[in-house]
C-alpha cells in the first residue's frame, strides 16, 4: 500500500473494534501519524501493537478514555494538543446504542453524551488546529437511524419522559448531521470540511454492550446480513482522504455519494438551535 499519508496527523475515536479498527489499520498502512482513542486500556495497548506490527508504521499512538465524561474529552485534546501541532484528520467515530437509560458522570443520558456531546466538544476543542491546518477534515459517523431521530430540547440531554433505546440512538445520529451541517458553514473560511456518513449495517460489536433479546437479535442478524467492518470503513476512510472529497463539506454520505437525509436533518433554525444548546452543556462543564 502506498505511503501517500505520512506526514498527516490522524485522530480517531472509537478506533478499537469494527469500523474505527478497520479505518485505523489503513490509515497506519498508507503511513499517518495516526492517534487512536479507545475506552478499554488492555485493549487499546493491544490494538495498537497490531497496528504497528502489521504497518512498520512506529509514528502511532493512543489514549484511553471515556469519551462519554467531559473531563475526559477534555483530557484527550489536552494530550493530543501536547503532542501535535497540526490535525489533518479528526474521526469522530465512538459510539453506542444503550436499551435502558443510562446516566453519564456528567448527568446527561447516556447516548446523547457519548454520540453527540463527544462529538461535539471534542472537535470544538481543536478546532483551532483544524482551521490552521491545510485541507484538514472533519469526518463523523452518524447512520441511517437518525430518519427515527428527533430533538426535544427539553427531555434530549436527559431523557427522563421515557425511553426508548433505538428511538434515542435515531435522536443522536440526527444531532450528528446537524451538528455536521453547522460545522462544516463554521469551517468554510479555513478551507477546512466537516462530512458525516452511514457506514451500513456492519459486522460489529456494537450493540452487544447490551443484554437479552437485543444481543441475540443483532447478533443473528448482522450473522445473515451485515457488511464486514472493511466495507464499512470504506466510506469513512474516503472522506478522510481522497482528493473527490477534499472540496465537498457539510455532506451526508452513504457508499462514497451523497445520501438522502431526514427532512428534520435539512432544517436551518434547528441545526442553530442545537449548536447553541451544545454549547451551553459545553460551558457547563468547563
Amino acid at each position: 500500500m502506498d505511503k501517500d499519508l505520512q506526514g498527516k496527523v490522524i485522530l480517531l475515536t472509537g478506533a478499537t473494534e469494527g469500523i474505527g479498527r478497520a479505518a485505523a489499520g489503513q490509515f497506519a498502512a498508507r503511513g499517518a501519524s495516526l492517534t487512536i482513542v479507545g475506552r478499554n486500556a488492555e485493549k487499546t495497548a493491544r490494538v495498537l501493537a497490531e497496528l504497528k506490527a502489521e504497518s512498520s508504521n512506529e509514528q502511532l499512538a493512543s489514549i484511553v478514555a471515556d469519551l462519554s465524561q467531559m473531563s475526559e474529552v477534555r483530557r484527550v485534546a489536552k494530550e493530543f494538543r501536547a503532542r501535535h501541532e497540526r490535525l489533518d484528520v479528526l474521526a469522530n467515530n465512538a459510539g453506542a446504542v444503550f436499551t435502558s437509560r443510562q446516566v453519564s458522570a456528567d448527568g446527561l443520558e447516556m447516548t446523547f453524551a457519548l454520540n453527540h456531546v463527544g462529538y461535539f466538544l471534542l472537535t470544538s476543542l481543536l478546532l483551532d488546529l483544524l482551521q490552521k491546518t491545510p485541507g484538514a477534515r472533519v469526518v463523523s459517523t452518524s447512520s441511517g437511524a437518525h430518519m427515527m431521530g428527533k430533538i426535544d430540547f427539553d427531555d434530549i440531554a436527559r431523557r427522563e419522559k421515557g425511553f426508548s433505546g433505538w428511538g434515542v440512538y435515531g435522536s443522536s445520529k440526527l444531532a450528528n448531521i446537524l451538528f455536521t451541517r453547522e460545522l462544516a458553514r463554521r469551517l468554510k473560511d479555513s478551507g477546512a470540511t466537516a462530512n458525516c456518513l452511514h457506514p451500513g449495517f456492519v459486522q460489529t460489536r456494537f450493540a452487544l454492550n447490551n443484554q437479552g433479546l437485543m444481543a441475540s437479535a443483532v447478533k443473528l442478524t448482522a450473522a445473515l446480513f451485515a457488511r464486514s467492518p472493511e466495507k464499512g470503513a470504506e466510506t469513512l476512510v474516503w472522506l478522510a482522504t481522497s482528493p473527490e472529497a477534499a472540496n465537498v463539506s457539510g455532506e451526508y454520505f452513504h457508499d462514497r455519494k451523497v445520501a438522502r437525509t431526514a427532512a428534520l436533518a435539512r432544517d436551518d433554525a434547528l441545526v442553530a438551535k442545537l449548536w447553541d444548546f451544545s454549547e451551553k452543556r459545553r460551558a457547563v462543564s468547563a
